[in-house]
């Protein structure tokens, strides 16, 4: 008799998500973690006393478009949500600035004061892209078939309308922001949006990422009160109120298979535990790395070898403050007390060009001189993130490669590029620097060597079309099912890719509770 019924690697988000519902459902579940703590890359620590850090994730977007808090009962499991209004706020060097609120008219309105084109324009875009971006949601929210995807991105965004519109879905999302908004500004606060998954302006097909922008008028933005790793501590609740059983500090280092079918695995410190079915919500490689040995059929090693990590392509500082970002643009209360810039993720990005030379940079792999910066402030929304008067600051920043062609180590520069970025910053709040009472800094070898995120992508592939949908993470196992039988797979490996949305996990436990 096995162990349990499903044996789950790695306790992120979607490996979480998924051991939920099988738990739910009634299997028995263990799940072994590496860290010390469940959460993989949506976790949160106090790193400075008194001080709680998201070593991962931040945002909360694309997970309020699941039914999965609902499904998970995660209130009951101390998930609180707080609605963050405004989402967006872009300030530029010349002094102007707007605002991306969830309504609409809103945002037109802010939109006018800098560009009453593009207000308009603005307007027709959310409109029209609207049909495509909720088939979007509707696809990722299911296995990428054929004919899933067929049914929600054509046969229910009107069909023959969305083909005549192939052309703009074929483009970069530079060319298609440049034709549709008329102020570069405008044009740069979408793109630097889009540009979260990795690809820059130019890269072809790469518009959906732009197209996607009518989604955050619908969801808005949440953060879960005490820190994005609220969430993950929930689900782990949550399992184990139904039976489940998790064991952190337990790194896998073999998952064990017989007669070509996974059978368990064994950790470092020797424990074996076997199942019915084994779940890998880690890295790709680093699963069949835990393969290695196993008799895996030749063509799917080498599709699984073959996929595309990329050289890292962003950073961040988590720093403890004495006060918010001053902005130049809109100045912050006589009080000091939180605007609503501060509420909102805060956008460097002054235009598309800007942009496009920090990937230049990237590509000459050398970190970005200029890069673009978004800066998280959420501890104006959340009181318990930081002590009495102070807050945190987090400074999430584009481009940087993990190999750099200078030869030199992440650990020798980490801390040059970290005052980069925030002098960067500081041309928009000068406050900034001196604000800082001390930080962490994550650059991509620390986020490959903490958080499992090989060369320090976040998306543990990049997210270029020819590795979304039924090539992700390779043509042969992107519904989910693994290289070897009773091996499944999870995360951001897997359809629909990274963020902080767990359809990936619950996409995995429908297949998984299928084939049991």
């Amino acid at each position: 008799m096995a162990d349990c019924d499903v044996l789950v690697i790695g306790a992120g988000h979607n490996g979480l998500v998924c051991a939920g519902y099988l738990a739910q459902a009634g299997y028995k579940v263990i799940v072994l973690e590496r860290r010390h703590t469940v959460g993989g890359a949506v976790v949160t620590e106090e790193i400075v006393p008194g001080f709680r850090f998201d070593l991962g994730g931040s945002a909360h977007i694309l997970i309020n478009h699941t039914p999965i808090v609902a499904e998970l009962q995660l209130a009951r499991y101390g998930l609180e949500y707080i609605d963050i209004d405004p989402l967006f706020f872009a300030p530029f060097p010349d002094g102007s600035h707007f605002t991306i609120w969830r309504d609409l008219d809103k945002t037109c309105e802010s939109i006018a004061a800098v560009s009453p084109a593009d207000a308009e324009n603005y307007r027709r875009f959310i409109q029209r892209w609207q049909p495509l971006a909720e088939g979007m949601v509707r696809s990722f929210q299911e296995p990428p078939t054929a004919p899933n995807l067929f049914r929600n991105l054509i046969m229910k965004t009107g069909g023959q309308e969305r083909f005549l519109r192939l052309n703009d879905i074929l483009r970069g999302y530079g060319q298609v922001l440049r034709q549709s908004f008329v102020d570069p500004r405008v044009q740069a606060a979408i793109g630097w949006m889009a540009a979260q998954s990795g690809p820059p302006p130019g890269e072809p097909m790469s518009a959906p990422f732009a197209l996607w922008q009518p989604m955050y008028h619908t969801s808005g933005m949440k953060r879960p009160r005490g820190g994005s790793g609220m969430l993950t501590q929930a689900l782990a609740r949550m399992i184990q109120e139904h039976g489940g059983l998790i064991i952190a500090g337990a790194p896998v280092t073999r998952i064990l298979t017989r007669n070509g079918r996974a059978i368990g695995a064994e950790t470092e410190g020797g424990m074996r535990i076997t199942a019915r079915a084994v779940v890998s919500g880690a890295h790709i490689r680093t699963t069949m790395q835990m393969l290695d040995g196993a008799v895996v059929p030749a063509e799917r090693r080498k599709l699984a070898g073959t996929a595309r990590i990329g050289n890292g392509f962003g950073m961040v500082i988590r720093c403890a403050m004495d006060e918010l970002p001053d902005y130049r643009a809109l100045p912050s209360p006589p009080d000091g007390a939180p605007g609503h810039q501060h509420r909102a993720l805060q956008f460097i990005c002054p235009d598309l060009a800007y942009l496009e030379r920090a990937y230049g940079d990237y590509l000459g792999g050398k970190p970005s001189d200029d890069p673009a910066l978004i800066a998280m402030t959420f501890s104006a929304v959340d009181p318990t993130l930081a002590p009495p008067g102070k807050h945190t600051l987090f400074v999430w920043g584009q481009y940087y490669p993990y190999e750099l062609a200078s030869g030199e180590s992440w650990d020798a520069i980490g801390d040059r590029v970290a005052d980069r970025m925030l002098e960067k910053l500081a041309e928009y709040a000068p406050n900034v620097p001196g604000a800082v009472i001390d930080r962490l800094v994550e650059h991509p070898l620390y986020l490959e060597r903490e958080l499992g995120l090989l060369r320090g992508n976040v998306m543990h592939l990049e997210m270029s079309i020819d590795q979304m949908f039924m090539l992700r993470p390779a043509l042969t196992m992107a519904h989910y099912r693994g290289p070897v039988k009773g091996l499944y797979l999870t995360g951001a490996s897997t359809h629909p890719g990274g963020g902080i949305m767990g359809a990936a996990g619950r996409n995995a436990a429908r297949v998984i509770a299928r084939d049991l």
